[in-house]
């Protein structure tokens, strides 16, 4: 009953339409824009106040900010080194974020079939140098290592990341849960757990499968 009283819609069209009209006038005016000119122009920015008007696609270009006076704030933020030091036992930086096609940690997203079938599992994503270097190929496993535990993923070799640096999304949880090698360190400000870079060691999952097939022999 409240369903169809407060959310009677039948379209995300028709709430983006409710949205248009309620933004009209403010700060992210949406209410230029319709479906039908973000499908023939690939997207339009705010604010639009116009269906006639291109919108804005640079806010501040004459020099005046959202603050009564117009002009901008500007806030120190001292520098600040990585919390962990690579170093030669954890050589590279993980850092960690998100795909387009989930969200959060994925508890919606990965249950709808299209969204998943983008993006079915979490990629350790390396450059082609680094990968040749530590002998991991694109499509087999690595093991991911860092102080606080472990991880195997599948590796994706690209040249969109730097050499020092590898990523992994942050949609899983479980096995595949990338934060089981971060930080839980918290920022002095926001209060937010550092889960956005760490220390790490990536080696073949095969050699350490062998290294540890040789440890049971030795045991037996």
């Amino acid at each position: 009953m409240l369903k169809g009283e407060y959310f009677s819609y039948s379209s995300a069209e028709e709430i983006f339409e409710e949205l248009r009209r309620v933004s009209r006038g403010g700060v992210a005016d949406y209410s230029g824009i319709t479906y039908d000119r973000i499908e023939k122009e690939g997207g339009v920015f705010w604010p639009c106040p116009e269906e006639g008007e291109p919108g804005e696609d640079r806010l501040f270009t004459d020099g005046r900010f959202f603050h009564p006076d117009g002009r901008a704030r500007l806030i120190p933020v001292p520098d600040a080194s990585l919390p962990e030091e690579v170093g030669d036992e954890y050589p590279l930086v993980l850092t960690t974020g998100r795909l387009m096609a989930h969200y959060l940690t994925g508890v919606q997203t990965r249950r709808t079939p299209s969204l998943r079938r983008k993006d079915p599992e979490p990629l350790l994503y390396i450059h082609p140098v680094t990968a040749r270097t530590l002998g991991v190929k694109d499509g087999e496993l690595a093991r991911v290592s860092s102080r606080r535990g472990e991880i195997r993923l599948k590796v994706k070799v690209t040249e969109k990341i730097r050499e020092d640096t590898v990523f992994c999304p942050m949609h899983w949880g479980g096995e595949q849960c990338i934060n089981r090698l971060t930080l839980d360190e918290l920022d002095p400000y926001s209060r937010m757990p550092g889960f956005k870079a760490c220390a790490v060691r990536v080696e073949p999952a095969a050699s350490v499968e062998e290294e540890l097939t040789e440890r049971r022999e030795v045991i037996v």
